[in-house]
């Protein structure tokens, strides 16, 4: 089986972004974390909440550093792979990219060394200040970068010139730009999906000690402050997902017909399948359970007013149905999951027996690899569901490409990224491992205990079962 250069590069560049989404969505959850800890430290003046704080902050760094390497590869693709995109999304990505740059970057790099190395050297509320500076320069890097992706996916503000015979994207309104139909919605819906992420890493960690009997007055208060953004997160992301549905419905409907697997127009209500396979061949969902009337009613209030098929669209303009289909299906199911665990946890932890629970300890353990399909299925429904375009209704993904570039050439560099990567994933573990085996440094002396001269203003005590106590 040979491949050609557009598949080899979309492969390539689906391969570099899928690594590097396994860092960025969890220093940002991280962060947001560590920035409560912090702010429960300066409130109570408990030296646990420092130490975990200190702690999340080692794999927090470690996490950081791999998504800055990995995310430089995935950039510099875009000049030896795609330089007809490149050169057509110039303009346009360049501002949003420079933005990044300048209110992003430089802000999180500019309070990183403190962050990491200002533990003893600054002032407590210096260092809480650098946490929210890192956090804050986190979540535009990614404002950012997500206003230049959604641009591609609902382009605005612009106009189309032609420059040395080709045709390039000019920016003519950099505030429509910024607000393009869709980039509110996903910027909302991948914060809020970072923010679950880096809550359920907390939780897998420090479930996995409270199984274990070590660390667990700092465990349980880092599970709880990571359950209640988690609950929330989860609901919000509910609203946030039908709010980015209903708009995908109106400004690419082609991509919600290949989500929900509706290839013919219904004369009445369109259904939603809760579950089957689209089969392109028959054009129909194979064993699909699906709810009458009930997208017609998510979409436009009413039961039964039709939604556009694929049939509507050339089959040359159709997304890859089933790829679609099942990634978005996923993470919804995975999303509704979470919404069901949350809340059922938050119950017991408002009971108090939640940490007595050790089957459900166990669930939120592994639950760390569900939010992270959720999320790497979430771009996977947007991006594959946008295709044949790479900038939506502008420039196909088979015109993008760079002309020089060989489909030998790729696929070399492939492998070469598959195993680059590979031993930078097995280091990332590695040094992860080493650092949660270790654990948080525990103070015996401190703990508990006000530290700095600061006055604990709420006494937060976690009770441990007998048995807890003793170990």
């Amino acid at each position: 089986m040979s491949f050609d250069a557009v598949t080899l590069s979309r492969l390539q560049f689906a391969l570099t972004v899928a690594f590097h989404y396994i860092f960025v969505p969890l220093t940002i959850g991280l962060a947001l974390i560590m920035v409560i800890l912090e702010g429960l430290y300066l409130k109570t003046g408990l030296k646990v909440y420092e130490n975990m704080a200190r702690f999340w902050t080692r794999l927090f760094a470690a996490t950081f550093a791999m998504g800055v390497a990995s995310g430089i590869v995935m950039e510099f693709q875009f000049g030896t792979n795609w330089a007809t995109y490149s050169r057509f999304v110039g303009d346009v990505f360049g501002s949003a990219l420079a933005a990044e740059g300048i209110f992003a970057f430089f802000l999180e790099s500019g309070f990183l060394a403190v962050l990491v190395f200002g533990w003893d050297r600054v002032s407590p509320r210096m260092h809480f200040f650098s946490t929210l500076m890192v956090c804050l320069g986190s979540i535009f890097s990614a404002l950012w970068i997500i206003i230049a992706n959604s641009w591609q996916q609902t382009p605005a503000g612009h106009q189309i010139v032609e420059f040395m015979g080709e045709k390039r994207a000019e920016i003519v309104d950099f505030w429509a730009v910024v607000f393009n139909p869709s980039s509110v919605n996903r910027i909302t819906h991948t914060l809020l999906g970072a923010f679950i992420l880096g809550a359920f890493f907390v939780m897998s960690v420090c479930g996995y000690y409270i199984l274990k009997g070590r660390h667990l007055d700092g465990a349980k208060r880092s599970f709880t402050v990571a359950l209640v953004i988690a609950t929330i997160a989860s609901l919000l992301q509910l609203a946030s997902g039908h709010s980015s549905a209903r708009q995908v419905a109106f400004t690419q409907p082609a991509k919600l017909a290949a989500f929900e697997g509706l290839f013919k127009t219904p004369e009445g209500g369109a259904p939603l399948y809760l579950f089957g396979h689209p089969d392109t061949a028959t054009e129909e969902v194979k064993f699909g359970i699906a709810i009458p009337g009930m997208l017609s009613f998510l979409v436009h209030g009413n039961f039964t007013k039709p939604i556009d098929g694929l049939d509507k669209f050339k089959p040359e303009d159709r997304p890859p149905v089933a790829l679609s289909f099942h990634a978005y299906h996923a993470m919804v199911a995975i999303g509704m999951f979470f919404i069901g665990l949350t809340l059922f946890a938050s119950f017991l932890r408002w009971r108090g027996v939640l940490f007595e629970q050790r089957w459900l300890l166990w669930i939120f353990v592994f639950s760390i690899l569900l939010a992270y399909a959720a999320n790497h299925l979430g771009w996977v429904a947007a991006e594959v569901g946008r295709q044949p375009w790479v900038v939506y209704g502008l420039l196909r993904t088979s015109d993008s490409v760079s002309k020089s570039v060989s489909a030998a050439e790729v696929a070399a560099s492939i492998a070469m990224f598959v195993i680059i990567y590979s031993l930078l994933f097995l280091v990332w573990l590695y040094v992860m491992g080493d650092k949660i085996r270790h654990g948080p440094a525990e103070d015996s002396e401190a703990l508990g205990a006000p530290n700095h001269g600061l006055q604990p203003a709420v006494a937060v005590e976690i009770k441990n079962p007998p048995s807890q106590q003793e170990a």
